[in-house]
């Protein structure tokens, strides 16, 4: 039994019991709690000590050493409180925090006190006397302080270097001194009756429910004596009362923690003996549970029977036959009003009711092949959480969840229950949850101990698991529609994100993006160019940025999943495992036991580690299908044994087919903008030749999304010794046509210009050569020059302007004026009779030309025309050509907000003279 010695007793020694705790018990009859300015001293009366594993099921043992040692002393009525409390931070300490924890309790004169002390002082300290905000009482994690506050009569937080203790103290509810329990003062003749001599048999039973001690009371009850019976099962002498909708027997109120109620013991006389019994479970200091029983006569009742909590008015009424809500029963009320707390609910219930270790529960997916486990305690949940089994697990009974099965000893078929490997659990029970026929999931409870489970616990946890069954499913349900109207809003913004750009790098970061962290702690796209070419590992994204560089170096060391266009996910373990392999062999090295020397912990093994750790949980590939073709695959992770939900992977599929469809078209434009770029770059000069003594700078805009070249063009190119021919022309039009005809026109001024043709003879041809093209020509206007810089530092230009904007000659004493006549464009009238025009550029004289782009820049009614480049030039006096070239674009884009509208170019020529400027 788990109670406090009285003072003078030696306690045992404390022990390990490998998943138990290990317990110890001290007298401390004249000891006091400590003192401090959060709680008053308290005289002692006894202590009773634990320590627990760092693994999940201590958290239950925990539980079941708190619960005895308050019974044992006799403080049930704050059990339940003191349960709830230490369950939240015995859970803070072995399953959050990773370490042992230790557990304290003290009995004093008004109250307990219970601390719970771990090993992980770094934790924040509380500041005492100030508003704490303990965060949002819906959360996951962090209720325990919360809980504190509102169950405790007094609470609070110490911490030392090494530890860390959360202590509270429970309240005995105000009674006289001594008192447990008191009723009003009675006439005598309203006294229950019982004999001269009221006698109260004392009957132990050990766990398998065998007889092991039977007081001289129980001798003169029922005629046996103690050798007669030891070692016989109390269910040779019960007589149990077998009435409809009696749902538990003998056996299983001998297994139950405490238990009261009537039955029958016959005698040796062969009659029957109502009896009024009181049981209560214990355990011993070697950890075996046993249950004392305490019988008196059925009519003397009142000597053990509790009194009754309720009003008179709601006891008769229970006892007049209303009945109770099985699954309230249960479950307990108010139910949880969300799945997750539904199910842990469920487990907890279910494995208090077969006094088990551990518990969990799976729900089914929609084609009713697998199983999803969704909660459980005494387990490593986070391990277990959403990871999928099979329906049917074998052949026979025992390997499907659509029937009852129990399991006396897992170590006699390994891999029975592949959810509990590697637990520690041998025993165990399972039942299907059922609605209308159709499988919705598997309930189980598991033991440590082998042979702990037979059909009947199976028949009691079935009995259960229907009651709870349509609530746990509507309870699914709700939670699915959920999921799905939330899956729908996920999957429109992700549409609209992906449809919103053509650009392949932005594609590829928006599908990491929407998948982490909202479906995966991390995620790696893989693209195809073609069929004939390998996945390349593309784009990786963590939702903590210093492992992204680990990820995508281990990634890039292995082979890279197959391209399969099987729609759905698949799982793939390859980097899980070599990112395990290659912390095993970096911590090795570290410690010397890779055959080479002993030496420090290198820097290293940190990023190993973390990387093995973030890619240590479920990986799933899914394929990137797009019109019939695998272009790439989209791989989602999670981190050290973590599992992903199947409505998340549904949900990741929808989505890849999306981000597949954009990816591709993300590829097909640029792949049609390269051929559009290659081809309009071969347009352009490859590059400006240098003309000794003359300055020429060029800036070309073309309009329209991925343009380089329209139907603006210039050329400058030498056409024999001191000669130079230059041209700048506007092509009506923009795009692809426009610039077919700029490549004739371009090609055409080189070959006529170097055949010795005089400038109005080059135009003319030009002009037959574009109304060859017939339907395909476009008109052209055009201006085209011969240069030849003369020895007195000058330049001579012979210009012919075929319907072009005039070219502007800069002075050096600022004035401006045109430097051509106007004449016939070109691609319009077949006989054109053109001259040109000599113009001579003395030192520091500047030729600007540009195409209408540049003239017809408006901003609403407002137009740049000649005038306003003509001002604009006026100011670029004494400025280099490159400078007055950048200044006349400066001015054109400053006209108007919005973007140009028609390609431009600006060709700019100075004379600098002899000296250098």
């Amino acid at each position: 039994m788990t109670t406090g010695l009285i003072p003078g007793e030696q306690p045992p020694e404390p022990r390990p019991t490998g998943g138990l705790p290990q317990q110890r018990h001290e007298p401390d009859g004249h000891g006091t709690m400590p003192a401090d300015n959060r709680s008053r001293s308290s005289v002692i009366t006894a202590r009773a000590a634990a320590s627990f594993e760092p693994v999940g099921r201590s958290v239950a043992s925990a539980r079941s050493f708190v619960r005895d040692t308050l019974q044992g002393w006799g403080f049930g009525d704050i059990v339940d409180d003191a349960v709830v409390l230490t369950s939240e931070l015995v859970t803070n300490a072995v399953v959050h925090a990773g370490t042992s924890a230790d557990l304290l309790c003290l009995r004093g004169d008004d109250g307990v006190r219970i601390e719970v002390a771990d090993r992980y002082p770094e934790r924040e300290v509380p500041v005492q006397g100030s508003a704490v905000n303990m965060g949002s009482p819906d959360r996951e994690g962090g209720r325990g302080l919360q809980l504190c506050a509102a169950l405790a009569g007094r609470w609070g937080v110490e911490y030392t270097p090494t530890h860390k203790t959360v202590w509270f103290q429970l309240d005995l509810p105000e009674r006289p001194v001594g008192t447990r329990a008191a009723g009003p003062s009675l006439p005598v003749d309203l006294l229950p009756l019982a004999d001269t001599r009221v006698r109260v048999a004392v009957v132990q039973i050990d766990r398998i429910g065998s007889i092991t001690a039977w007081n001289e009371d129980a001798e003169e009850l029922f005629g046996y004596t103690a050798e007669q019976v030891t070692g016989k099962p109390l269910t040779d002498l019960a007589a149990w009362p077998h009435t409809p909708g009696t749902g538990t027997g003998i056996a299983e109120a001998l297994q139950l923690s405490r238990w009261e109620g009537s039955y029958g013991i016959r005698g040796a006389h062969g009659r029957v003996i109502p009896v009024y019994a009181s049981h209560l479970r214990v355990r011993d200091t070697d950890g075996d549970p046993s249950t004392v029983c305490l019988l008196v006569r059925d009519h003397e009742r009142a000597v053990l029977q509790t009194p009754l909590r309720g009003p008179a008015s709601e006891t008769s009424s229970a006892s007049e036959g209303q009945s109770t809500d099985p699954f309230e029963v249960f479950i307990g009320s108010p139910a949880p009003d969300d799945l997750d707390g539904l199910l842990q609910r469920t487990v907890e219930r279910a494995r208090d009711m077969l006094d088990g270790d551990s518990a969990f529960l799976l729900l089914a997916t929609d084609d009713e092949t697998e199983l999803e486990v969704r909660a459980s305690t005494g387990l490593p949940s986070a391990r277990q959480r959403f990871a999928r089994v099979p329906v049917e697990a074998g052949s026979g009974r025992y390997g499907s969840a659509r029937m009852p099965a129990v399991h006396e000893d897992l170590t006699a078929v390994p891999g029975a229950v592949p959810l509990l490997n590697g637990t520690g659990m041998r025993s165990v029970v399972t039942v299907p949850l059922k609605v209308e026929g159709r499988l919705t999931g598997s309930l189980g409870v598991a033991a440590e101990a082998p042979r702990r489970y037979s059909n009947e616990e199976a028949l009691r946890l079935q009995f259960a698991a229907d009651r709870i069954a349509l609530a746990v499913e509507s309870a699914r349900l709700g939670e699915l529609e959920r999921l799905r109207r939330g899956s729908l809003s996920f999957l429109v913004e992700a549409s609209d994100l992906l449809a919103g750009t053509l650009d392949r790098d932005q594609t590829l970061a928006l599908m990491a993006q929407m998948t982490v962290p909202t479906l995966a702690t991390w995620c790696a796209v893989y693209t195809i160019a073609d069929q004939a070419s390998e996945p390349y590992l593309s784009y990786v994204l963590h939702e903590d940025e210093e492992l992204i560089d680990g990820i995508k170096s281990l990634l890039s060391k292995i082979p890279p999943p197959d391209p399969v266009p099987t729609p759905g996910a698949r799982v793939w373990s390859a980097p899980t495992e070599v990112a395990h392999q290659a912390a095993l062999r970096t911590s090795m090295r570290s410690l010397g036991l890779s055959g080479g020397p002993t030496r420090q912990v290198t820097p290293g093994i940190g990023p190993t580690l973390a990387t093995a750790s973030a890619v240590g949980g479920e990986i799933v590939v899914l394929p990137l299908v797009a019109r019939n073709r695998v272009i790439g695959m989209l791989t989602l992770g999670k981190p050290t044994d973590e599992h992903f939900r199947q409505e998340i992977l549904e949900l990741a599929e929808d989505l890849s087919r999306r981000a597949a469809l954009a990816l591709d078209n993300a590829r097909l434009y640029s792949e049609r903008t390269a051929i559009s770029q290659s081809l309009q770059r071969s347009l352009l000069p490859p590059e400006l030749p240098t003309i000794e003594g003359v300055e020429v700078e060029v800036i070309y805009r073309a309009a329209g999304e991925g343009n380089e070249v329209g139907g603006d063009f210039y050329d400058l190119f030498p056409i024999s010794d001191g000669a130079y021919g230059f041209a700048i022309g506007d092509v009506c039009g923009t795009g692809p046509n426009a610039a077919a005809v700029t490549g004739l026109a371009r090609h055409a001024l080189r070959l006529l210009a170097r055949e010795g043709l005089s400038g109005p003879a080059v135009l003319e041809r030009l002009n037959s050569a574009i109304l060859d093209e017939g339907a395909r020509s476009r008109f052209l206007t055009l201006l085209y020059g011969e240069l030849r810089p003369q020895e007195d530092g000058s330049a001579e230009l012979k210009v012919v302007c075929a319907g072009h904007p005039l070219p502007l000659r800069l002075r050096q004493d600022g004035t401006v004026e045109p430097a051509a006549e106007p004449q016939p464009l070109l691609g319009v009238l077949e006989d054109l009779e053109l001259y040109e025009q000599t113009v001579t550029l003395d030192p520091g004289d500047v030729l600007l030309c540009v195409t209408d782009g540049v003239t017809e820049r408006r901003e609403g009614t407002r137009m740049l025309g000649d005038d306003g480049l003509a001002d604009v030039l006026t100011t670029c006096t004494g400025l280099t050509a490159g400078a007055v070239a950048a200044r006349i674009m400066r001015a054109v884009e400053r006209f108007a907000s919005d973007a140009p509208s028609d390609d431009m170019a600006i060709l700019a020529m100075r004379v600098p003279g002899l000296h250098k400027d």
